[in-house]
Parts: C-alpha cells; structure tokens; sequence
C-alpha cells in the first residue's frame, strides 16, 4: 500500500469563472492512488483508499497566470446532504488562503465501500464571485 494518494484539481479558472462553475470541463480531478479510483479526469473523481493512508490535494491552474487555491474541503453528511465538518485531520493547517496543499490521514471510521463526498471550495483571484465549489468528489474504503 501506498502510505499517501495525491489529487490533483487541475482548474480553467478563467472559463470556470466565465462560466460561474466547475463543471463543462472547468474541473479536472485525478489522483495516484493504486486501488482503481472511479471518474479520473472528471469533477466526480472517486479516489479510493485505506485507513491510515495519508491524502493530499492540490489544485493547479491550467493558465499559469491566474492563481487558483484550496480555500476549504469539507466532508458531507450523506444522511442529510449538509455540510458537516470532520476532524481536523481533514482540514489545511491554517486559514489563510496561501496553502499550497491539503492533507489528511484517511480515519479507521470511514465504512468499506461507502463513497464519502466532500465540497472541494477553489478561490480563484479575489472577491465576492472568486469561489467556487463542487459536492460531487469522494473518497472511499476499499
């Protein structure tokens, strides 16, 4: 096994934010995972993985002169479909938005063979319209 698995959110944040979404191939999620990850190359990148492997993001932009950043990731309840935060284990290391990568340990508690979604937030530039977000990624037990 390998002890980390990277993912990679490879971003047009020029058309994302034309477009005002990660979809219509705005989003490219892929990962180096060895267990058959599902929708690599696409935002519904399913990455599969086993307790204790460690999981690193980071999103790259397609233009090298627009900045795209990791503002939040946060696991989704999927009993209710809201928001609800895990352990910290989960989160970057600080809130400043100047984080190249995201890392976490994979926790004993996630279910084999149950996806885990989680809402990847990519800023791009500044303001009220820089951030957008996609519910559609997970990890997953194998």
């Amino acid at each position: 096994m390998k002890p980390q698995v990277n993912i990679i959110a490879l971003v047009d944040s020029i058309g994302a934010l034309s477009d005002r979404t990660l979809h219509n191939g705005n989003l490219s999620l892929m990962d180096d995972g060895p267990f058959h990850s599902t929708g690599q190359g696409t935002p519904d990148l399913c990455t599969v993985v086993r307790p204790g492997q460690i999981v690193q993001w980071q999103a790259l932009a397609v233009d090298l002169q627009t900045p795209v950043e990791i503002k939040n990731i946060t696991f989704l309840d999927s009993s209710n479909g809201h928001g609800e935060s895990r352990p910290s284990d989960w989160s970057g290391e600080s809130e400043q938005l100047d984080l190249d990568v995201w890392a976490g340990i994979v926790p004993p508690f996630m279910g084999i063979g149950v996806p885990y979604k989680y809402r990847l937030e990519l800023q791009m530039y500044e303001g009220k319209n820089s951030v957008l977000f996609i519910d559609s990624p997970a990890l997953m037990c194998a």
